[in-house]
């Protein structure tokens, strides 16, 4: 039997085990990533790609190369709730604009298609030094206090191989084979509807109306599900609930009956369509959260830590912002710069999120199964404060005295506050104007205010002690970085002579307040010390 020893394994090669690798290889760390399928996704899935997320990509230098790949329904912008296509709308879901987005954010929403997304993100993967293994499949993981020993089979040969690993990142999936041999129970309602896929050709123009849908979810006594386009032109897919409890099973769709529900999807019970297959394999909508992201040495991230209805879009950027906030950390415990207790703050961190997240996915999901809008209406968030407002409760930062610990804020207003995103502002560059988001990645970044006094050479000497990175930019007249409208102080939530230090993965760990007390040495000091969980 063959044997390896590697610092990270990841488990899985969709979405989220993928970036996983690729943000990994930001910081140095080159890992194996295993996936028991012989290939990247050949079905679309998601579909979308939040600003968030983008955000992620442009700093690994691939938001261009993503956005390259956009789906043809890269224009589309509706998202509607009918009974039929042709038919009334009943809820239009409301969406923000790219001007709004562009307060926030400096990039926007990217659709494409998940088919088109692994393979780029496998090639990246590749390219940076990461040993890619699709069509192996884990067959056993073993624990200890020192690392991890996996057994996998490769399934094209037979052949079988022991990796012993530090950690393990399991991105398997939502029935994760890993989360169960760690014995990782999960939460929450469970499958809620069971579905069958199928792609049609038909004319839907006089349905849609000049309508440019991204999805319609279709409610009536004939059929419940959900019509996709496909090219934006004649090709679709529809998405069609079954019911087991009623007798129901995926054999149940003939190509007759495939016709038959697309018409009554539709409304027109004449609709000329060719069916392009119908052995598609049946799954399910669930929701679920795990009741731990982590044990010793083992994380989970995706689907196998959370699984959420697909209403909102939120699973797939849920599941590779995971691996963003994994990645720095890994990387520093790797390497002895930080304290092991440092990976304590991932399920600290993302667990509160993903239960929120899941929540506003399923109540956008009761619109789809005919709650009425106004119902849920008042306990609903926006997407765009979803995308960019949550906030981290506790966790790898310093805690403000008197600052509530709520897991979501307005980002068109943010506090700047520890545990938060660090806002996006618009600054004057050597070279034009940038955002602040772009300064961030790699390391540590402190932002400091023009009058800001010592804070150069603090850094330098506490990045020196620690052996981490630590960069300076200095903003206001006559620095590197103008603020053009004062923005930076109000959005940061920062005193005159202020700094603020963000962490790597683009998230506030400290700031300065108007009672601060200590000299900026004392200041980093302490906070990075904290961060770093350096005892």
């Amino acid at each position: 039997m063959k044997q390896h020893t590697v610092p990270v394994l990841i488990v899985g090669g969709g979405l989220t085990g993928l970036s996983a690798a690729v943000f990994l290889a930001q910081y140095g760390v080159r890992a194996t990533l295993v996936e028991r399928h012989p290939d990247t996704s050949t079905h679309p899935k998601a579909r979308a790609i939040n600003p968030r997320t983008m955000e992620l990509y442009r700093a690994v230098g691939m938001e261009e190369r993503v956005r390259a790949g956009r789906s043809p329904i890269s224009g589309n912008t509706d998202l509607v709730h009918v009974e039929t296509l042709a038919g009334e709308e009943r809820v239009r879901m409301p969406h923000a604009s790219p001007q709004d987005i562009g307060r926030i954010s400096p990039t926007q929403w990217t659709l494409i298609d998940q088919n088109q997304l692994e393979p780029i993100l496998r090639e990246r993967a590749v390219d940076v030094g990461a040993d890619v293994r699709f069509h192996t499949r884990v067959d056993a993981v073993e624990e200890d206090a020192d690392g991890v020993l996996v057994r996998t089979t490769d399934l094209a040969t037979g052949e079988e191989t022991e990796i012993r690993a530090e950690y393990v990142i399991a991105a398997d999936g939502s029935r994760s084979p890993v989360r169960d041999m760690l014995s990782i129970g999960a939460h929450g309602r469970g499958t809620i509807t069971n579905l069958v896929s199928f792609f049609f050709e038909a004319d839907l123009e006089e349905a849609l109306r000049g309508r440019k849908i991204i999805a319609a979810y279709v409610n009536n006594p004939g059929v419940r599900g959900t019509i996709i386009p496909i090219d934006n032109d004649r090709r679709w897919v529809i998405n069609v609930s079954f019911f087991p409890e009623q007798g129901q099973s995926a054999a149940d769709f003939t190509e007759e009956r495939c016709v038959a529900l697309v018409r009554a999807a539709v409304g027109d019970p004449e609709l000329p369509l060719k069916i392009e297959s119908v052995d598609m394999p049946a799954w399910d909508i669930s929701s679920r959260v795990a009741d731990t992201f982590a044990t010793r040495r083992v994380f989970v991230a995706g689907d196998a830590a959370h699984v959420m209805p697909p209403t909102g879009a939120f699973g797939a950027s849920t599941g590779i912002q995971d691996a963003y906030n994994l990645a720095w950390k890994l990387a520093l415990v790797l390497s002895a710069t930080a304290g092991p207790r440092l990976l304590e703050s991932y399920d600290a961190e993302r667990r509160p999120v993903a239960e929120e997240t899941v929540k506003q996915a399923m109540l956008r999901f009761a619109v789809r199964e005919g709650k009425q809008f106004q119902d849920v209406a008042k306990e609903l968030v926006d997407e765009t404060t979803m995308t960019f407002g949550y906030c981290y409760p506790r966790g790898a930062f310093a805690v403000e005295e008197g600052v509530p610990g709520a897991v979501i804020e307005d980002p068109e207003h943010p506090t700047g506050r520890p545990g938060a995103r660090a806002p996006h502002v618009v600054l004057d560059g050597r070279h034009g104007p940038l955002s602040s988001i772009d300064l961030f990645g790699g390391g540590f970044t402190l932002l400091a205010d023009t009058a800001a006094g010592r804070w150069t050479e603090a850094a330098a000497a506490q990045a020196q002690r620690l052996g981490v990175t630590l960069t300076v930019r200095r903003i206001g007249p006559g620095e590197e970085l103008g603020d053009r409208d004062g923005a930076f102080r109000q959005r940061y939530g920062l005193p005159a002579g202020g700094a603020v230090l963000v962490r790597p993965d683009g998230f506030v760990c400290w700031r300065t307040t108007a009672g601060r007390s200590g000299g900026p040495e004392q200041a980093l000091a302490q906070t990075l010390a904290q961060v770093l969980a350096r005892d």
